[in-house]
C-alpha cells in the first residue's frame, strides 16, 4: 500500500491536538523577540502581553503586519495565540510576533513552510541600527563644520 505524502488539514490539526497542548516558537527583529504559543483548541484570537492584538497594537498597520501569515494561509479564526514580546519599539515586536507566529505555524504543520518561506516570513530581517561612532552625533551625522 502507498500512503500519501500529504496529509489534510484535519488530520494534522487532530494528530497534533491529540499529542501538544500549544506549539512554542521564538520570532525576531532588531532588538524585539517575542515568545509565541500556538493553541490548536482552546481560545482563538491573538493575546500580545495579556492584551488584546487591537488593544497592544492600536495603529492598524502594526496589526496587518501581525496578521499577514495568517491571511496568506486563510486560517484567521481557526487558531488561538498567546504572545510574550520585550524590548525594541512597537514596529520591531509586531515584526517579531509575525516571524513567532510564522515558526509556530511551521511547527504545527511543515507543508506550511513553503508559502511562508516564499511569502518571506521565516526569514529573520538582519537590519538593526547602526552604532554610534566616537566623534559624531549619531552613527554617521557629523557636527556642523564651522568656517572660524
Amino acid at each position: 500500500m502507498e500512503e500519501t505524502l500529504e496529509k489534510t488539514e484535519e488530520e494534522i490539526l487532530k494528530e497534533a491536538s491529540s499529542k501538544k497542548r500549544y506549539f512554542e516558537a521564538v520570532g525576531r527583529r532588531k532588538t524585539s523577540t517575542a515568545r509565541v504559543r500556538l493553541y490548536t483548541q482552546q481560545k482563538k484570537g491573538i493575546e500580545i502581553n495579556d492584551k488584546d492584538l487591537k488593544e497592544y497594537f492600536p495603529v492598524s498597520s502594526h496589526q496587518k503586519v501581525v496578521l499577514d501569515p495568517l491571511e496568506k494561509l486563510k486560517c484567521e479564526d481557526k487558531f488561538g495565540f498567546t504572545i510574550k514580546v520585550k524590548g525594541g519599539g512597537k514596529s520591531g515586536q509586531a515584526g517579531a510576533c509575525r516571524h513567532g507566529i510564522s515558526r509556530a505555524l511551521v511547527c504545527l504543520n511543515p507543508y506550511f513552510k513553503k508559502r511562508l518561506k516564499k511569502a518571506g516570513f521565516l526569514t529573520r530581517d538582519p537590519r538593526m541600527r547602526e552604532r554610534k561612532k566616537p566623534g559624531l552625533k549619531r552613527a554617521r551625522r557629523a557636527p556642523q563644520w564651522s568656517k572660524r
